[in-house]
């Protein structure tokens, strides 16, 4: 029975999370690393903490009463979580399990000073530390003041802040056992916090040592500043030196206080160089065993390095895995497709299977490996120019790496070949027929997919599946589609490249392009202005959308008066758009087609907002204005010197890209559509599983990889612990955040704009819709939750094709993600918004409500009020 209570430290490793927690186990695993030093102590297992919460059978009613509050119902929390907490101490430990405790102190020395810590068995784990939720109570002295601590950690499972940590991290409170640590206690001249990774920049070749005199309450709690050591390859890079004004020391007869540190030593480093190598290479060696980057609590006693705490640094972006081990640079896709949420494992494999270039993941994001074509000096500036163009911000995080030297050497370009038979491919006509036989062959190709398709199940469909992706990427990789593409891209540089240079204006072509024909993207948005113009008159249907709760409206529409017509505009509107969804790149989110009341909201802004006939007024206004800006343009150039020249250049350029701008967005809409088609006929698999009781839930599958799904259908199982941990990585997942370039050494670099001619103040990002608007900003992360007024300015963190009917009724936009040609950008310029993106942090730098003034010309954004 007593080994069943306590364990002593030295019986302990990290396999026994579920019998002393994490701290305990990570403790005793550290404990048996050759060369490392762990205070002496033992653990008091879970079971004693089982037996007393038996013991107070009244916190199970209090427990209902938690798991049914609002995480943000803090005033609810902190009565309940108090009354759990004041129930288990007031439980007597039964004199079996106080012997049992009694016993291992006297191992320690009776009255030895000890250290006693929670060790809850959701803490210290891979993917959530759960740091500083328990309590730890330091110099207890006596088994009397031991057995009233090793309580008081037991309580500390219903603080506040743990309580609500696990509730907003989904996690049943019941699920969740306290084991506690009892240790020797130390007396450091010196502790602090070591990170093996570098916790902001997430290098893992770099440590990071923060130290401090005394004990290490003084960094935790913020009392003072620590000293800083960054080393790398065993030596110091850079070290700052603080101030350190205040220390935690032992009392003699118990318990801690705050101490004055002598005005002569405050500013002396409390490590030498020399111990800060010493500490990280014994760093080096916790993380190895291990396996990942740690957060490690240390004391230094008589030049004696001792470790109190080791546990996984849970926020570092996570490196994508390759067989070569030099270095590495990743360029995020994510940034570049406007949509960096992670993705699920179905998600992830189908756009690697089915996307134009090899493709990486790491942290539920897909990168592309740019080591190659950064490798040499062609390369590299052919490379740097084309994101540049894009997206200055990735441009400038690749050249932060690249001017590192040692980092990626440049190599000598490779010997010219023989040039490819035929030469260079002609330029492309500037002709709508080029665009018009693009499309109708698009439109084929999917017609035959859904035809085909349409006979495959089981085994047949994945044998069907790789030969439509082959044609999925035949339609996309045709020469012909990526010179239409590029061809009103080059246009619309063109433009505003001359036009700047002979006129003196900024991104002429924005309003050059404004309603360019066959804008599939465009024409969307526009689109449900005439929804709602067909749901408009009828006012019973508008009151019953106003209360839609779920996706069966469309089943009750025809019981209300004019719903039959509502219903069959909206049908139409699905029957063309319904492929589509934000984060439309993941297979795995809900299509509108499955989810049509995503679109509610903006219907009902649209009924609130516009007149009738809106959509076509509107399209007519942008045409207008286009002709209006060009016959405006060229007589200006007339007037220049050679201007009959430079006025019959641009006037073909300007035909040129109203030719080609709107299809641009076209290629997108045809890889939506086949990715409908394809989900519906895996979905048909996903039920048949649930239907033979292989899956639980269809949408299970999402967390297979294609193959792996394959082989599901195939063999009629599945790995129900791999679709567990499948849904937790994914969760952790979502609270990290990618950035534009990664590193193989962990580094995340996110780039910036070199700019001095913005105002104090202004957030900065990059222009790509002219003119300037102020009004009131309307933050939404979610298109669901849009209540949008004429006038309002949308901020969000990125936008693609869904979010487009979005902007018909807003009169500006500034996002986080995006570049000069990313669908935002384009959307924005075809309806004369507006326009800043890449704006860093703009969700959260911006509150709602507030007034803002967005510069697209200049490419920043004023918060007025």
């Amino acid at each position: 029975m007593i080994g069943q209570y306590v364990l002593d430290l030295q019986e302990v490793d990290e396999t026994q999370v579920a019998l002393v927690g994490g701290k305990g186990a990570h403790l005793g695993a550290l404990s048996r690393i050759e060369g490392i030093r762990v205070p002496g102590g033992f653990c008091v297992t879970t079971h004693a903490f089982r037996q007393i919460m038996a013991k107070a059978p009244s916190v199970e009613d209090l427990l209902d009463q938690l798991s049914h509050l609002n995480p943000d119902d803090r005033e609810a929390i902190r009565t309940l979580s108090a009354q759990i907490r004041r129930t288990i101490e007031a439980v007597a430990i039964p004199g079996d399990l106080a012997a049992a405790i009694t016993r291992a102190l006297s191992r320690l020395g009776e009255q030895a000073p000890c250290a006693v810590r929670s060790s809850a068995t959701a803490e210290d784990l891979p993917t959530a530390s759960f740091a500083g939720q328990q309590d730890t109570y330091l110099n207890v002295v006596g088994p009397t003041a031991i057995l009233q601590h090793v309580s008081r950690c037991w309580a500390s499972q219903f603080t506040e802040r743990a309580v609500t940590y696990r509730q907003r991290n989904g996690i049943d409170h019941r699920t969740v056992d306290m084991a506690v640590v009892v240790q020797r206690m130390v007396f450091p001249h010196a502790s602090g916090i070591l990170f093996t990774a570098d916790p902001v920049t997430g290098n893992r070749k770099v440590a990071t040592v923060d130290a401090g005199f005394g004990l290490g309450e003084a960094l935790v709690s913020g009392l003072v500043n620590p000293d800083v050591f960054k080393v790398r390859h065993g030596e110091v890079l850079a070290r700052t030196i603080a101030a350190k004004q205040r220390a935690v020391h032992a009392l003699p007869a118990g318990g801690t206080q705050e101490v004055e540190v002598d005005p002569q030593r405050q500013e002396q480093p409390a490590l030498t160089d020399a111990q800060a190598v010493r500490l990280v290479h014994l760093g080096r060696r916790i993380e190895e065993h291990f396996g990942r980057p740690q957060d490690i609590e240390w004391c230094l006693v008589d030049d004696d390095f001792q470790i109190v705490q080791s546990r996984p640094i849970t926020t570092l972006f996570p490196i994508p895995e390759t067989a070569d081990q030099g270095n590495r640079i990743y360029v995020s896709v994510g940034h570049q497709q406007m949509m960096t949420d992670p993705m699920k494992p179905l998600g992830l494999s189908m756009w690697k299977l089915t996307a134009m270039a090899p493709m990486t993941e790491a942290g539920g994001r897909l990168f592309v490996d740019a080591t190659r074509a950064l490798s040499t000096p062609t390369g590299r500036t052919g490379l740097l120019d084309l994101v540049g163009r894009g997206d200055p911000l990735t441009r400038d995080a690749l050249e932060t790496v690249l001017d590192r030297d040692d980092f990626l050497p440049l190599l000598p370009d490779p010997a010219p070949g023989r040039p490819p038979a035929g030469g260079a491919p002609a330029p492309i006509e500037t002709d709508p027929a080029v665009v018009n036989g693009l499309i109708e062959r698009s439109r084929a190709s999917i017609d035959a997919l859904r035809r085909d398709i349409a006979t495959k199940a089981g085994p047949a469909l994945f044998d069907f599946l790789p030969e439509a992706f082959k044609e999925h990427k035949r339609v996309l990789t045709d020469p012909l589609n990526h010179q239409a593409i590029m061809a009103g891209m080059e246009a619309t540089w063109w433009l505003n490249d001359k036009l700047y240079e002979w006129l003196g204006e900024k991104n002429a072509a924005d309003t050059l392009t404004l309603s360019a024909p066959g804008n599939i993207t465009s024409e969307m948005g526009l689109a449900l202005l005439d929804v709602a113009d067909v749901i408009r008159p009828h006012s019973e249907v508008v009151a019953f959308l106003q209360n839609v709760e779920d996706d069966s409206f469309l089943d009750e529409l025809p019981k209300h008066a004019g719903g039959t017509r509502a219903r069959d505009a909206i049908e139409g509107y699905l029957d063309r758009y319904g492929m589509r969804c934000a984060g439309e790149i993941d297979i795995t989110r809900p299509r509108w087609r499955e989810s049509p009341s995503t679109l509610v909201p903006a219907i009902l802004d649209n009924v609130r907002n516009f007149e009738p006939g809106a959509a076509q007024r509107r399209f007519e206004q942008g045409r207008q204005e286009a002709w209006k800006k060009e016959q405006d343009v060229l007589t200006r150039l007339r007037a220049l010197p050679d201007g009959e020249r430079k006025a019959e250049e641009t006037q073909r350029m300007i035909k040129r890209v109203r030719t080609f701008i709107g299809y641009r967005e076209y290629p997108k809409y045809d890889i939506v559509s086949r990715y409908f088609v394809y989900k519906q006929a895996l979905m048909k698999e996903a039920e048949r599983l649930v239907r033979a009781k292989v899956l639980p839930e269809k949408e299970d599958v999402f967390y297979l990889t294609f193959q792996e799904l394959h082989d599901a259908v195939r063999s009629n199982r599945v790995d129900d612990r791999l679709v567990r941990q499948r849904k937790e990585a994914f969760r952790t997942y979502q609270a990290l955040t990618p950035s534009r370039v990664l590193t193989s050494d962990g580094e995340t670099i996110n780039g910036a704009y070199r700019r001095d001619d913005v105002p104090d103040g202004a957030l900065v990002g990059l222009p790509v819709s002219g003119g300037t608007i102020e009004g009131r900003a309307r933050v939404i992360l979610d298109m669901g939750q849009a209540d949008l007024e004429p006038g309002d300015i949308l901020v969000t963190a990125f936008t693609d094709p869904s979010w487009s009917p979005l902007f018909v009724g807003i009169a500006g936009l500034v996002t986080e993600v995006g570049g000069l040609m990313t669908h935002g950008a384009v959307i924005a310029r075809e309806y004369g918004l507006p326009a800043v993106v890449g704006v860093d942090r703009a969700t959260r730098l911006i509150r709602d409500g507030q007034r803002i003034r967005v510069h697209g010309s200049d490419g920043y954004v004023e918060i007025l009020s």
